[in-house]
């Protein structure tokens, strides 16, 4: 049985204006990505990468061309549809980590299930902590922990809501090589666990050789699949 497609991409276009004139930032750019796949996207500083991850997940929208997210067609959707869509398909993983600097690591793993209504939020909360090793840290700071500690705590987040597809950008490109190895093998772990659809930007080439797929970005075109 063929896997359902997840994301697709068709003809896709970003131009914004400048000082200078329309600057193409990505340009006829068409793709898919199937259910449990694992996909990375690479290129040079200034390739697109960053335009074309927020544009499949529904952040951004493209000057033309269309989007599809699990059957919702994310460009004839409005801010509140595409919201919805992301709020009931999608995971993020960012390499600033995005914690709130207020609550503790639980609190911050719980709140956005609380927000989707999801029942017994903190024990599954505490469940993906203490999966990704922060059994001992839950009632900690995001000051109080370690960049590779933080970002577990943003991997936990985004597992726990058991998303459909999960978009990681440069997810070890705060961390030590160390650190980073250990939250490449967490990420592929649950990946595997849950049957995510993983679709990563990085810069690291040990990171993107585990994935499945890498598609490569230059000038805003694809260049390589």
């Amino acid at each position: 049985m063929t896997p359902a497609v997840m994301v697709e991409a068709k003809s896709i276009d970003k131009t914004v204006t400048t000082f200078e004139g329309a600057l193409t930032i990505l340009n006829q750019v068409s793709l898919s990505v199937v259910a449990g796949e694992s996909v990375a996207i690479v290129g040079a500083s200034g390739s697109g990468k960053s335009t074309l991850l927020g544009i499949l997940a529904g952040l951004d929208l493209p000057t033309s061309g269309e989007v599809i997210l699990n059957g919702h067609i994310l460009t004839a959707l409005d801010e509140e549809g595409r919201a919805k869509v992301r709020a009931e398909n999608i995971g993020f993983i960012f390499q600033s980590f995005q914690l709130l600097p207020g609550l503790t690591a639980v609190e911050n793993v719980v709140l956005p299930l609380e927000l989707h209504g999801v029942k017994q939020a903190r024990a599954l909360a505490v469940d993906f902590l203490n999966r990704v090793g922060l059994g001992q840290r839950l009632h900690h700071y995001p000051q109080q922990l370690s960049g590779g500690e933080q970002q577990r705590v943003a991997i936990a987040r985004a597992f726990a809501s058991q998303p459909r597809i999960l978009f990681a950008d440069e997810p070890t490109g705060n961390l030590d090589s160390t650190t980073g190895a250990r939250i490449i093998d967490l990420l592929f772990e649950l990946n595997r666990e849950q049957g995510t659809t993983l679709i990563l930007i990085t810069h690291e080439d040990r990171l993107a050789a585990r994935c499945q797929r890498r598609i490569e970005l230059a000038s805003g075109e694809i260049i390589a699949v």
